[in-house]
């Protein structure tokens, strides 16, 4: 379910205690995906809802082993491979994710393949693996994930401390900067693949090159001492991209019980390539920072239910999203932001963006049911370079507003997972067809996991 309300302090990467395995483990699921709208298309009768033009759908069946080599040393390999079964020929005319080859060809990868090992309260691990971290993490929303080829290193001495430190080196999203290569003389990534399946977010073929322009490094510290509050800092060296940190504090409040207080700050300084595309297009020399800071208040004092209300500014001036750098940066990764969209990815991190998010989610015991309100307005007309980089290729254009409400009902059956979700979507910028006038348009999705 494209959802990440994330905690990250309780996923930082990997956990030591994630390599403590007795023995050999198998576990995978089955997904089954679709989504269809009345969005305008080309020509008026093909925007009906459930319409083969106006629909998607694919499935995905992952595998995976882990287990110990040694004492202290253990294994992980995650194979993937997605199928459309043939419903593009007759229920349906895109897939949900770019992982297939030429299009909607079936095809199947190996997306981990680690080795890990630990001594004390150090853990080392390499190979190819996801990673969960502010500004570059797999987005698992659709029904394959990105992955990394990367090093992480993990060490816990410090008392209620965390610390981490990554070498990024590849990856299978679909590199940050493509829609820059070939701007004159400047190449600004390297290119694997434009995205053409709903999530947008995996390279064409889930083919690996190498992130950014020569891979990236990541430090960082999650500290706990104080049992409400769990603080983390992150820095980020992209190379010949940009330098980032990303500052967050959550914390649980003693005064109220149930109430969950939380801060966000994000600073993203562009360089080599990127300055190289504002001095080649525009001839403004250096590329300006992307900055952000956000709030965040819940309450949890109910039983069975969750409820937020959260709030985030983006500086006008910036050039890149405060987004997923390991994905389609500039068009639609997701954010960490916790304004974040439900469906509507590459909005509150734009440049420019104010939004706000209103989140309740309720376990009324014959479903799990969410509602989720988010409204972005775009306001970056003082940036002479964002409009430049969108008409290159991104999507986010000035004086945008977006609205979205999102209603969802879960329920499991054993081993098996499902998901209605209903999507009203009212963005400038979208729905622009036939005379559309970006006019809003409704959604409707079905998601099936069958977890073994």
């Amino acid at each position: 379910m494209k959802l990440v309300k994330m905690s990250l302090a309780a996923a930082v990467l990997l956990g030591a205690s994630a390599f403590a395995l007795d023995n050999v483990k198998v576990n995978g699921d089955a997904k089954v995906y679709y989504n269809t709208s009345n969005l305008d298309q080309v020509t008026p009768a093909t925007d009906s809802m459930f319409g083969k033009d106006n629909s998607a759908a694919d499935t995905a069946l992952r595998l995976g082993v882990t287990g110990d080599l040694l004492k202290g040393v253990s294994f992980g390999v995650t194979g993937y491979a997605v199928s459309t079964l043939g419903l593009e020929n007759n229920l349906v005319a895109n897939t949900w994710t770019s992982g297939h080859t030429n299009g909607v060809e079936d095809n199947s990868w190996i997306s981990e393949l680690w080795l890990a090992g630990t001594m004390g309260k150090t853990t080392a691990k390499l190979g190819r693996m996801e990673l969960d971290t502010p500004l570059a993490f797999s987005e698992k929303w659709s029904v394959a994930a990105n992955t990394f080829d990367a090093a992480v290193l993990i060490n816990q001495d410090l008392p209620d401390t965390t610390l981490v430190a990554a070498w990024v080196g590849k990856g299978n999203g679909v590199n940050h900067l493509a829609p820059l290569a070939g701007v004159g003389a400047v190449v600004a990534a390297k290119d694997n693949g434009s995205a053409v399946g709903l999530d947008g977010y995996m390279a064409a073929g889930a083919k690996y090159t190498t992130f950014g322009e020569a891979g990236a490094y990541a430090v960082a510290a999650v500290n706990n001492s104080f049992k409400p509050l769990t603080a983390q800092a992150w820095y980020y060296n992209v190379s010949s991209v940009a330098d980032a940190y990303w500052l967050q504090a959550d914390i649980n409040c003693e005064l109220v019980k149930g109430v969950k207080i939380g801060a966000q700050y994000a600073h993203i300084d562009p360089k080599g390539v990127v300055d190289n595309v504002t001095n080649d297009v525009l001839g403004e020399g250096k590329a300006k920072n992307s900055d952000a800071y956000a709030f965040k208040l819940g309450y949890e004092g109910v039983q069975n239910l969750k409820v937020s209300v959260a709030y985030s500014d983006v500086d006008e001036d910036g050039v890149l999203n405060i987004a997923n750098t390991a994905t389609n940066n500039l068009v639609a990764g997701q954010s960490k932001l916790y304004t974040e969209a439900w469906w509507n990815y590459g909005y509150v991190g734009a440049p420019g963006a104010t939004s706000w998010n209103v989140t309740a989610e309720y376990d009324a015991g014959f479903a799990k049911l969410g509602t989720y309100y988010t409204n972005v307005s775009i306001d970056n007309t003082g940036n002479a370079i964002v409009p430049t980089l969108r008409t290159l290729g991104a999507s986010r254009a000035d004086n945008t507003n977006m609205t979205e409400v999102a209603v969802t009902a879960s329920k499991s059956f054993g081993p098996l997972d499902a998901t209605l979700a209903y999507i009203s979507t009212d963005a400038d910028d979208q729905n622009t067809n036939v005379n559309a006038d970006g006019s809003r348009y409704d959604s409707v999705q079905a998601y099936l996991t069958l977890n073994f």
